[in-house]
């Protein structure tokens, strides 16, 4: 997916400049491929959903969809100023949209913070505006967070990766923590698009840091 960008599309766009959109949703599928769920509420009673951005979509589902506990997963767009966006449009950097995995749980059988090691694990959260070859604010991390509970484990979370990758020689997490707002599901080919074409481009690979599950409640 990086060749669609160029490198000048590491600068986030302005709400005066954003792209217009339209006042009408894409269409979005109703059940999982994999999990054979619902993409769209309602969701099964008791269930919480989490927000992660962690560069193409394509692979950051898949990992998410293999984790026990989970529900249901769906790809879209979020963070950004542009009202039902296309790919395309995500794709020109003028919409300030990353690409996200909306993950649907049961927190009776995974916990979000065991979720936020899964996502810190899964990808590069130094990078800024990419995530190795695939480069532009569409790829940038992300946790967008839907409870203050939500919040601290993020926050906390976070601090104590900093620390394990700083031993490790990496920099500073640029990774974007912020309420979640509007979420717009992609279209329907990038629904689990790896399970429809398993040889199909992933491009998630993490930093091989483990991330400290113990910490990331805030406890420590």
């Amino acid at each position: 997916m990086g060749w669609l960008f160029g490198k000048d599309k590491t600068t986030m766009v302005s709400p005066e400049n954003a792209l217009p959109g339209r006042p009408t949703p894409i269409t979005t599928p109703g059940r999982h491929a994999v999990l054979d769920a619902p993409l769209a509420p309602p969701y099964p009673e008791g269930s919480e959903i989490a927000d992660f951005g962690l560069g193409c979509f394509w692979g950051a589902e898949r990992i998410f969809w293999q984790t026990p506990g989970v529900v249901s997963t769906s790809v879209g767009y979020a963070g950004g100023h542009t009202p039902n966006p296309t790919y395309e449009e995500v794709c020109t950097g003028q919409t300030g949209h990353t690409e996200l995995v909306r993950v649907v749980f049961d927190p009776t059988k995974v916990s979000y913070e065991e979720l936020l090691r899964v996502f810190w694990e899964a990808h590069n959260p130094t990078q800024g505006m990419r995530q190795g070859n695939d480069v532009g604010t569409q790829y940038r991390s992300a946790i967008y967070f839907n409870s203050p509970e939500q919040e601290k484990s993020a926050l906390a979370s976070r601090d104590a990766y900093q620390k394990v990758l700083a031993d490790s020689g990496y920099g500073p997490i640029t990774t974007e923590i912020a309420p979640a707002g509007d979420y717009y599901f992609a279209e329907e080919y990038h629904q689990q698009y790896l399970y429809k074409n398993p040889g199909g481009y992933c491009g998630i690979g993490g930093t091989g840091v483990s991330c400290p599950v113990g910490l990331t409640s805030g406890e420590a």
